[in-house]
């Protein structure tokens, strides 16, 4: 009499490996911190010279459910994902052009195009402006369009940094408020020690912003590069000077050290820390 074969479930996944699936690596990685859980969490998945539609694409990044997931491949076959790479600085070619990183000591530095402001008239987004700050004055209101339509709101250097950071902003009244220009809504205070946005080591922020862009399916973004390059742009004129030191205040909070150069560019640096590896099904 033949024994009864038992394949457990972890067997049934082997031989179904065995077959063709495809895997891949995947990383997680928390941005613009230095500790795990929290700046931006960001998947990095690397395709190598795999080949998938857009809407398989999105499909792993909707599996992901990060605000950002970046998929690398090769340039050519012959190419090869290189650990620990010992180059100052990288370049990625992306839809928007070219992304140059680069290794600054324990921090990474992202080489972005400076993206100017414009005074805008508060009267045409009131509505919007209303929903995203509640009752909490305007100081200034600036609208930049090279970023891709970003409204940038400058409220007065007495709120608190406690204040901003519990500003809820009405979301159903902003996706109501949307108008096509508009991409996100930067909010953004000036940093003092009478206001409290310092550090934990008491050392002043130059300024602090939080970034909403509840259109996209994320109400609010951790940590938000690019809206650095337009506020680099304002808080230049507006202190005189060209480095900032910068949080952005959102739930998980990220640190940055950012810097106007003189040829139109701004890099954008921070730490980063990898808190998830393995591999993904495609």
């Amino acid at each position: 009499m033949e024994c009864p074969v038992v394949v457990h479930e972890g067997q049934k996944l082997n031989k179904m490996a065995a077959i063709g699936q495809k895997w891949v690596p995947l990383y997680q990685v928390d941005a613009f911190t230095d500790q795990p859980f929290g700046g931006n969490a960001a998947a990095v998945c690397l395709l190598g010279d795999e080949e998938l539609t857009d809407d398989h694409l999105q499909k792993i990044a909707a599996e992901m459910n990060q605000s950002e997931t970046a998929f690398i491949c090769k340039l050519s076959p012959q190419d090869d994902f290189i650990s620990k790479n010992p180059s100052s600085q990288l370049t990625f070619q992306t839809l928007s052009g070219d992304l140059f990183a680069r290794r600054e000591g324990d921090f990474i530095s992202l080489d972005l195009p400076e993206n100017k402001s414009q005074p805008q008239d508060g009267g045409k987004y009131k509505d919007l402006i209303k929903a995203t700050i509640g009752s909490f004055p305007v100081q200034e209101v600036r609208f930049c369009s090279s970023v891709g339509g970003d409204l940038l709101i400058r409220i007065p250097d007495s709120i608190t940094r406690e204040q901003f950071e519990k500003m809820t902003p009405d979301i159903q009244g902003m996706m109501a408020a949307h108008q096509e220009e508009i991409r996100g809504v930067i909010v953004t205070l000036k940093g003092s020690l009478e206001n409290g946005c310092v550090d934990d080591e008491g050392v002043q922020y130059d300024f602090v912003s939080r970034f909403f862009d509840p259109w996209s399916g994320l109400p609010e973004d951790p940590v938000t590069g690019s809206a650095h390059t337009v506020l680099a742009s304002y808080w230049a004129k507006e202190l005189g000077k060209t480095e900032f030191y910068a949080r952005q205040c959102s739930q998980r909070g990220g640190v940055l050290r950012v810097r106007l150069r003189g040829d139109g560019r701004v890099d954008v640096k921070g730490q980063a820390v990898v808190v998830t590896t393995g591999k993904i099904r495609i």
